[in-house]
């Protein structure tokens, strides 16, 4: 899809997801690229996965390893999956960061304490509303209807 044609040879992608009250929260990850998706993958319990599962609205732009962002935004829908999208993901990120990320998983194996799982990236159609719009929306915010200190001081 157009946006993510931005990502080709690069990287790492700045993923901002958005927590309740609808600030955005930058994270710089491995991808690979799977057509008009990308897959990227984090553990089960990080504050990512966890703003994902609630709400798929998100970001994304190049950036380099630091997080600083190096082109421009481009409006995602993500989603955790899992069967055969995990794997594939998984394939793809083993074979673009090799031989890197194998030593990792190697790590991991030995030391196994947070379940990974894979983010599925794809481009949001143009006519949506902007992230920060949508996810306002979105966000359930509690309100709370406060007295006229004015109106309960009068006798």
């Amino acid at each position: 899809m157009a946006g993510l044609v931005d990502f080709d040879g690069k990287k790492y992608l700045s993923l901002e997801t958005y927590r309740r009250n609808g600030a955005g929260v930058r994270t710089p990850v491995w991808f690979a690229a799977d057509g008009s998706r990308l897959y990227a993958y984090t553990t089960a319990d990080s504050g990512k996965a966890k703003r994902i599962r609630r709400s798929g609205l998100a970001k994304i732009a190049p950036c380099d390893a630091k997080g600083t962002v190096t082109g421009d935004w481009t409006e995602v829908r993500a989603s955790i999956v899992g069967g055969a999208a995990f794997d594939r993901g998984m394939q793809l990120l083993n074979r673009k960061y090799w031989p890197l990320k194998s030593m990792m998983d190697v790590f991991v194996s030995l030391f196994p304490r947070h379940q990974r799982v894979m983010i599925a990236i794809e481009a949001v159609q143009a006519n949506h509303a902007s992230s920060s719009e949508s996810v306002a929306k979105d966000t359930t915010v509690e309100t709370r209807t406060v007295p006229d200190v004015e109106a309960t001081s009068r006798p």
